[in-house]
């Protein structure tokens, strides 16, 4: 490639990530060891159907088009410390929830490499391995208990090979290729999440609305209690601080020769206890109607039937006005 087709290249590539920073407000930072080149056309295709759009590139290029996009949008600098390692961005308009769960379980299974690092506990189970007898030293040097069972080896209990975030050794990784076990995933993993200028770590879309509105609630309540507690007016206690107001005053009026309309009211019952049941009662549904309209199903089995008249006396009837 010609120093003038790299360098427009370059400038394309700068081009479209300005573009992409001026079109999305919601990018995912994600992190791509181990993603070979067939996998990742996969994740662009499964991306497109939500339209959004994965942009891999150097960290060097992709940290000179942001600064220079830093002009138009000052918020976007906050991208720049998660430039590291192999590293790209989703630019995307969908619900951030839902791309997420598409990037993480747009995963394939792979074979423990030597020299790699464990992303998880690795278990060898028990039972028949398949490999001939001649290949029992194989486990022996990996101090894996085993038994020949009609000509093959067998594992006798389950096996810990490889604790997480422990470097695969040669014997591990051969072993788990002669098992045909492939332990570990690979694929996109999101570090971050950027929205209108805020970064945040990916765990905080693990929160539901109903989290949201729990802790709301919970903060409001706070407020209050601390707002009555040191008497100070806040929106959160000016309504119990008037409810409270209130039931001062009326409890002042009642006991006192002082009234006014709602006071008068509490006072009539008071003095005739009468009016207050008639009143409980006139606002309670009646039992007899609740009951009809809860069990209609039961009246019906329990209404008694008509008796039909019997055929014979019907007869004798016929005969009796025929000779009539």
């Amino acid at each position: 490639m010609s120093g003038g087709e790299g360098a427009a290249r370059k400038q394309a590539y700068f081009a479209r990530i300005a573009t992409l920073l001026e079109g999305y407000n919601t990018i995912f930072v994600v992190h791509a060891d181990f993603v070979g080149s067939s996998h990742m056309q996969s994740i662009r295709k499964s991306l497109r159907a939500t339209n959004s759009v994965l942009l891999m590139g150097k960290n060097t290029m992709i940290r000179k088009a942001i600064r220079g996009y830093l002009p138009s949008n000052p918020k976007i600098e906050s991208l720049l410390p998660w430039v590291f390692g192999n590293i790209g961005f989703v630019f995307t308009h969908a619900d951030i929830s839902a791309v997420r769960k598409q990037v993480v379980e747009n995963r394939v299974a792979a074979a423990a490499r030597p020299g790699t690092i464990a992303p998880v506990d690795v278990i060898v189970p028990k039972g028949n391995t398949g490999m001939e007898p001649t290949q029992t030293a194989f486990l022996q040097a990996l101090n894996i208990p085993s038994k020949i069972n009609k000509g093959q080896v067998e594992i006798i209990n389950d096996v810990h090979l490889i604790q997480k975030g422990q470097k695969v050794g040669n014997s591990e990784a051969a072993l788990l290729t002669k098992l045909d076990i492939k332990p570990f995933s690979y694929g996109l993993e999101i570090k971050a999440v950027y929205q209108d200028g805020v970064v945040m770590e990916p765990s905080v879309l693990d929160i539901t609305d109903d989290e949201i509105v729990r802790k709301f609630h919970n903060g409001v309540s706070a407020v209050a209690a601390i707002g009555l507690k040191i008497g100070y007016p806040t929106v959160a206690s000016l309504p119990h601080s008037v409810a409270n107001g209130y039931k001062n005053v009326l409890a002042i009026a009642v006991s006192s020769a002082y009234t006014f309309e709602r006071a008068a009211k509490i006072k009539e019952f008071i003095a005739n206890p009468e009016l207050a049941k008639a009143a409980a009662a006139a606002t309670a549904p009646p039992p007899a109607a609740t009951k009809a309209a809860e069990k209609p199903k039961e009246k019906e089995k329990e209404k008694p039937k008509e008796k039909e008249p019997e055929p014979e006396e019907e007869e004798e009837m016929g005969m009796g006005g025929l000779f009539d």
